[in-house]
């Protein structure tokens, strides 16, 4: 395996013209310390995991010292914002180290929270350590909930001060991704006329990550749409799992598919579907529900920045209305049936999970805890005995007699497969975690980084990398939120 100053560099992005990104050297950190590093995401640059104890990691990936081979440089994109456009942006605070041998086509390393770019716009470059440890354990944890997702190999820490609403510490995580190439990316070429440059980034998109597209009648047509797909199965994802990114501006939108920049994200506790993770999202255009919609948007955003590539408006309308909403709603009801311990499609599912969303909204159990112990329910119940047999998911519910008139609908779609309980139970413990960065446990986590001990977020780290796991010494993990965190909100700043 390689060590830190062996790793294969090979950085294709910094290979397109200089008008998409500045060149520059990340700012050094004072005095870094490691806060935290996933081995798992180590491992995806085939990087072993005693390198991340060693002194030198804490300085690479803060940005003090370059390894051989890199090339730091920020990207420029724009994009909209809360559905406005925001003109340019670009990476205000983080650095493209450069591309990394791995998996697949490779992984980008990017720091974020290394200091100020010609994309700042007079903001200080930094990130902090709250949201950081936030956006390290969530990219983790997605990872290991199945859903696309940038990763994090680590956070680094120092104890300059960074002024938000109060006075913060600093720090710096560094994230993998095959590309952090964004919808913004387009739309900044698009907005300014050049179509050339435009063509470009979608020429290098096309080559290095959907070279099927290349023989379409259409390639830029074909890109769209599989954007529109991958977007599509992504958001379906987000739902099924009750997360909520809190902050869908087309410039924090994946060209890949992948949940892209973690800011004030949530996992659903007591189910509502018009829950707003953002407390800086007063109009609730980011919320659970509203999340497939603004996805579409965003690809409408991008559609009208490939436009001038792919031609006429009905071929960019058919390639985002024949992708996105059948990716979208057919992933969805796929991964709803597994969660509901149903094998096979059969006609009335539609209705029936409509039913089932309507049930949690009147009920307001919490989510991942109500699929979690439908899991453990039998098909067939013996009536003198239903109601102990049911008690835990009746426990989680306002209106149980409402609860068990769902419970008999299940139970009735259950026996038109009459798929064996065992096996059943065992799919449902697969797809249904037990164990979701609740924000409670990221701030128990960011609370004791915050007095200097790292170890909680090592527990968090190791516990969400197993979350359908029963794991009897994390049974904390999978409580709901506490009385003390009854008032968490979260903001897009960090």
């Amino acid at each position: 395996m390689p060590t830190l100053e062996t790793l294969s560099f090979d950085n294709a992005f910094a290979r397109l013209p200089d008008a998409f990104f500045t060149r520059l050297p990340p700012q050094p950190l004072p005095d870094p310390y490691l806060v935290a590093a996933s081995p798992a995401a180590a491992a995806l640059i085939g990087l072993d995991a005693a390198e991340l104890a060693r002194p030198e990691f804490a300085q690479v990936f803060s940005g003090n010292r370059l390894l051989p081979g890199s090339e730091p440089l920020a990207a420029v994109y724009s994009g909209h914002q809360f559905g406005v456009w925001a003109g340019q942006l670009g990476d205000g605070r983080a650095h493209l180290l450069g591309e990394v041998a791995g998996t697949g086509t490779g992984w980008e390393i990017q720091l974020k929270g290394a200091g100020q770019t010609p994309y700042s716009r007079f903001a200080d470059g930094r990130a902090v350590l709250r949201s950081s440890i936030r956006e390290f354990l969530c990219s983790e944890a997605m990872a290991a909930l199945g859903i696309p997702t940038t990763r994090a190999l680590s956070v680094v820490g120092s104890h300059a001060p960074v002024r938000r609403e109060t006075m913060e510490t600093a720090a710096v995580v560094a994230r993998l991704a095959p590309s952090f190439i964004r919808f913004g990316s387009f739309e900044h070429w698009a907005a300014k006329g050049k179509t050339t440059e435009l063509r470009q980034l979608a020429d290098y998109v096309i080559e290095r990550f959907r070279p099927e597209c290349r023989d379409a009648a259409n390639p830029y047509g074909a890109l769209l749409a599989d954007v529109g797909r991958r977007t599509g199965e992504l958001i379906a994802r987000w739902q099924a799992v009750g997360f909520m990114h809190g902050v869908m501006n087309t410039d924090n939108m994946s060209i890949l598919g992948l949940t892209l920049d973690y800011g004030p994200f949530g996992f659903m506790d007591a189910f509502d579907p018009h829950h707003i993770c953002n407390h800086s999202d007063d109009r609730g255009r980011y919320s659970y529900k509203s999340q497939p919609q603004i996805g579409h948007w965003n690809l409408y955003a991008l559609g009208s920045a490939l436009a001038p590539l792919i031609g006429e408006p009905e071929d960019v309308q058919a390639a985002i209305e024949t992708s996105y909403a059948p990716a979208f709603e057919g992933h969805f009801m796929d991964l709803m049936r597994a969660k509901l311990g149903l094998a096979r499609a059969l006609p009335g599912d539609e209705d029936f999970i409509g039913d089932t969303f309507g049930m949690l909204q009147q009920q307001h159990p919490d989510y991942t805890q109500f699929f979690r112990r439908l899991g453990t329910l039998p098909a067939k119940v013996d009536e003198t005995t239903r109601t102990t047999t049911d008690a835990p998911l009746r426990d989680l519910a306002i209106d149980r007699d409402g609860l068990d008139a769902w419970l008999a609908l299940w139970r009735a779609r259950l026996a038109a497969e009459g798929r064996p309980d065992a096996e059943r139970q065992a799919a449902m413990m697969g797809v249904n975690p037990k164990y979701v960065l609740r924000n409670w446990i990221a701030e128990s986590a960011i609370r004791a980084a915050q007095g200097g001990n790292f170890s909680e977020v090592d527990k968090v780290l190791a516990c969400l990398a197993s979350p359908f796991d029963d794991q009897p010494h994390n049974e904390r993990y999978a409580a709901p939120p506490p009385d003390w965190a009854a008032g968490l909100a979260v903001s897009c700043s960090s």
